[in-house]
């Protein structure tokens, strides 16, 4: 892809200050990590991006998208638009090739692997780009379909939200084909209304598919129902559940937490093994594989590739430590959902010694924060969990009933204070998870366990 600074004015309604022939070749927002001939977007967040015009042009820019004319080097050129985040969506819907499909993942949990999955089962026939790492949000969205070589069949994309219309306004940049939803949980309930809002937000994406497309739905999640009512594409159901269209039966873990199960298709049954982490993600694959043969993809080479589809950081990383800690490491991000499939994983994992359990703050819950919170409390004694370390105020609620479940429990303030804990308590052969939300930061006692230095 290659657009003229003159071609990003028109797309944008722009004004070029600067050499209107000068060609971008990619599109970053972050000046670190750009790419020679790329354009700068400038966001403003937490931090201004215009501060980072100039670092932007020292790093390779030749472009800047910003908001306001900034100081440049010499013979730099700006589109000054309205609004650069706005602008950046305008440029993907305008150069999105018609014929290129999209297929749109969102869900309360499970996105980032379902897509990473989907791209698996479409790789051995199709050309596939997909989103990197958890590009979902209005900016990141953009920015995978920009991203796509230009040889590219199918993007696959996640959807984020944590406001209702922002499902909506990604459909409106990508026109995905195909839409899916993992299940409706209870993640930003806080900003979307409860669950019933969330199912609406996240209702957007089936809501955008044209007649022609497909919905993707879990056969297993109450509220299907409603959002198949809701979309004009073919719905098709994936779950555990006898009367899905495609059945998800017999899964095992091994030692490793590695699920082996067997889909039942209109197109066939398999067997499939994952290298991915946790019985949950067999419903993940699953729906990755109706996307694939939605689109035309035999059933053996569809679920050929799976197998070494890779989760991204802290996301179920299993490690055993110096001293012979076994860690599983998921202190990515957590929503009550992900919390109980790690849960239940966790508790099946072989250990020597204890199951020690540290599990922060569920951020954005809103009014059900202390019930969920409590509750998993409450499953991580009934599952045989030995030691619960709480981290968090929230978390106060999951200390006293993982304690009335009979569990050791220890509740803790932040971060640091769980990591002097873990370093007190944890022994040789115990295992050891850690979960939490993003801004919890858990991955600090994670690395310190890692590297053998929170171990009694």
């Amino acid at each position: 892809m290659e657009l003229t600074a003159a071609h990003l004015a028109e797309l944008t309604g722009g004004v070029v200050v600067g050499d209107p022939t000068v060609v971008v070749s990619a599109f970053a927002i972050d000046s670190r990590v750009l790419d020679p001939g790329s354009a700068f977007v400038a966001l403003t967040a937490a931090r201004d991006g215009h501060d980072f015009v100039v670092d932007a042009f020292a790093a390779g820019a030749v472009v800047a998208l910003v908001a306001r004319e900034v100081a440049t080097p010499a013979g730099a050129t700006l589109v000054v638009v309205d609004d650069p985040l706005a602008a950046l969506g305008r440029v993907a819907a305008g150069v999105h090739p018609a014929d290129r499909r999209v297929v749109g993942i969102t869900g309360s949990a499970g996105k980032t692997a379902t897509k990473d999955l989907t791209a698996a089962a479409l790789a051995g026939a199709l050309r596939v780009h997909a989103s990197p790492g958890s590009f979902n949000n209005e900016a990141g969205f953009p920015l995978t379909l920009l991203g796509a070589p230009d040889a590219t069949q199918v993007v696959v994309a996640e959807m984020g939200a944590r406001f209702p219309g922002n499902i909506a306004d990604l459909c409106a940049v990508a026109r995905p084909e195909i839409g899916v939803i993992t299940h409706i949980g209870l993640s930003h309930a806080e900003h979307l209304g409860g669950r019933a809002g969330i199912a609406r937000t996240k209702g957007e994406l089936v809501e955008a598919l044209p007649a022609t497309g497909y919905a993707v739905l879990n056969a297993d999640d109450d509220t299907t129902p409603s959002l198949a009512d809701r979309t004009s594409a073919a719905v098709v159901t994936v779950g555990v559940s006898p009367t899905a269209d495609v059945v998800v039966r017999d899964i095992v873990l091994d030692g490793g937490l590695r699920p082996t199960f067997t889909i039942e298709s209109p197109w066939g049954a398999t067997a499939v093994t994952l290298g991915l982490r946790g019985a949950h993600q067999a419903h993940n694959a699953a729906m990755a594989v109706t996307v694939a043969l939605l689109l035309g993809v035999p059933i053996d080479v569809a679920v050929a590739d799976l197998g070494s589809a890779t989760s991204a950081d802290w996301r179920m990383d299993l490690v055993e430590a110096p001293g012979g800690v076994v860690v599983l490491n998921d202190a990515y991000n957590a929503s009550p959902s992900s919390m109980h499939a790690s849960l239940r994983a966790f508790a099946t994992l072989p250990a020597r010694g204890r199951h020690v359990a540290v599990v922060g703050d569920m951020l954005e819950l809103g009014e059900c924060g202390e019930a969920e919170h409590a509750e998993v409390g409450a499953l991580a004694a009934e599952l045989g969990v030995d030691v619960v370390i709480a981290v968090g105020p929230a978390s106060a609620a999951t200390a006293t009933a993982a304690s009335a479940g009979g569990a050791e429990v220890h509740h803790v303030a932040d971060r640091d204070e769980a990591r002097t804990v873990v370093a007190a308590i944890v022994e040789p052969g115990d295992a050891v998870l850690v979960k939490a939300s993003r801004l919890v930061g858990l991955e600090v006692v994670a690395d310190a366990l890692v590297r053998g230095e929170a171990v009694a």
